[in-house]
């Protein structure tokens, strides 16, 4: 994979430009897409940008969000297929190896296209890209947007709307700026991107404040009827079921930030969410200090993500995905009862 730096020569000859996210975007996913969307537009180039599933209500707020592509969706994905046929630039954000775009994987790997990677993920493939930059040190793949577009020597596109799509990426990766991936370089970008006018109050409210009834019911059976915390190794957990799921019509999204909640208890060091779906069952993984939930993901739950944040699923039911949990918990107990 060669430097992303070799194609900011390029940026001025508009070309077919696509953009693609990982399966259910969050905030970074779709931010740093529709960001880069706005910036190459203004450049001349054909954008479309191409989510490989639906994504949350509190997302669809953002500039573009309407024209993004839902590959699942039948209508979508006969436009999404032409597209990608004629694509020439294929962006390939906040996800580091192809088969996180879920049925587009096959897809985008027989592409002859120039597949280009910006990410902040461990453990790229970065046989499955052309040209690309995997930072895992950075905050977000709206900071390394940000970067890119800075760096290419085009600052003055950087507009309003460019400013919000970046500036949403940037504060939910980060925890609202909680998280120690939030450096001095993230602040000075912020500081910039408020010189765009950009109402982050409203921002925050968008995505944070955004949610029907029914969600937030839903969190509070959880926190008094799902979860179990074990003192013996610092760990919570809450398992939920597809049952539990359609009771409370939870929605994409609706459980967005629920894993976090037991942090709140002192001594806790690993949080995690397990949730029962449609023909899947998906694990979301927290945790505090030095211990790698990405190291974790990977070797119980087919998954990975950072240190502190990462993501697995299960093919087994949600009482043995459960059972699997505490098991593997019990394998890693010298380093959760570390204090």
């Amino acid at each position: 994979m060669q430097p992303v730096s070799q194609l900011y020569n390029q940026l001025h000859t508009p070309k077919n430009s696509t953009i693609v996210m990982h399966q259910k975007p969050d905030g970074d996913a779709m931010g740093s897409s529709l960001g880069l969307y706005h910036f190459l537009q203004q450049l001349g180039h054909n954008v479309t940008v191409i989510s490989p599933t639906n994504w949350a209500s509190f997302l669809s707020w953002m500039p573009g969000c309407s024209i993004v592509l839902n590959f699942e969706q039948q209508q979508d994905n006969i436009k999404a297929l032409e597209v990608l046929q004629a694509t020439e630039w294929l962006f390939c954000l906040d996800f580091n190896v192809l088969h996180r775009t879920k049925n587009m994987e096959s897809i985008l790997l027989q592409l002859p296209c120039t597949k280009i990677l910006i990410d902040h993920h461990q453990q790229p493939a970065i046989e499955q890209f052309q040209f690309g930059i995997s930072n895992t040190a950075k905050s977000s793949t709206c900071e390394m947007v940000y970067d890119f577009i800075m760096a290419s020597g085009y600052e003055n596109k950087i507009n309003t709307i460019v400013a919000q799509c970046l500036y949403t990426g940037v504060m939910t990766d980060t925890g609202a700026f909680r998280f120690s991936t939030t450096t001095a370089s993230v602040h000075r970008m912020v500081a910039h991107l408020k010189e765009k006018e950009i109402n982050h109050t409203a921002i925050h409210e968008f995505i944070f404040e955004n949610f029907l009834e029914n969600r937030l019911r839903f969190l509070g059976y959880v926190l008094l009827h799902k979860l179990v915390i074990s003192y013996e190794y610092n760990t919570a957990l809450m398992a939920i079921s597809k049952a539990e799921i359609l009771e409370y019509n939870i929605q994409t999204g609706d459980t967005e930030g629920i894993v976090n909640y037991a942090f709140g208890i002192k001594g806790i060091k690993l949080c995690a969410l397990i949730v029962e779906r449609e023909g899947e069952i998906r694990c979301s993984f927290r945790s505090k200090n030095d211990f790698d939930v990405n190291v974790f993901a990977r070797k119980y739950f087919n998954g990975g993500g950072h240190q502190n944040a990462a993501g697995g699923v299960s093919n087994d039911s949600l009482v043995i995905t459960v059972d699997r949990f505490w098991k593997a918990i019990e394998e890693n107990a010298l380093q959760l009862r570390e204090v």
